[in-house]
């Protein structure tokens, strides 16, 4: 059974940082991008950051370009969302998916595994 964990959210002012956290069980990570998207209270779910399965590739939202950083350590099967110079508008939950394939992809639909959130909340 495929699990994926998120964990590190919560609450920080605005250009805090915050470090998420992705515990993937149940599947060959490394065959699997893995990608995180977030969702705001009444938008549609949307994509931040994904990571291709051997992490030599990245690909990144513009509106989060330069502020976070997707890394993942194929020895613990973890992918991890570094957020830098937290905004207002980065509130939203945060979920870790996963992808069959190695390659980084953008579309939500292409992601077969999801994890069940964590809430980021920037206060100003």
């Amino acid at each position: 059974q495929v699990q994926l964990v998120e964990s590190g959210g919560g609450l920080v002012q605005v250009g805090g940082s915050l470090r998420l956290s992705c515990a993937a069980s149940g599947l060959p990570f490394t065959n699997y991008a893995m990608c995180w998207f977030r969702q705001a209270p009444g938008k549609e779910r949307e994509f931040v950051a994904a990571i291709s399965g051997g992490a030599s590739s990245t690909d990144y939202a513009d509106s989060v370009k330069g502020r976070f950083t997707i890394s993942r350590d194929n020895v613990k099967n973890m992918v991890y969302l570094q957020m830098n110079n937290l905004k207002p508008e980065d509130t939203a939950v945060y979920y870790c998916a996963a992808a069959s394939g190695r390659r980084t992809r953008r579309a939500k639909d292409e992601y077969l595994y999801w994890g069940q959130g964590t809430q980021v909340t920037v206060s100003s």
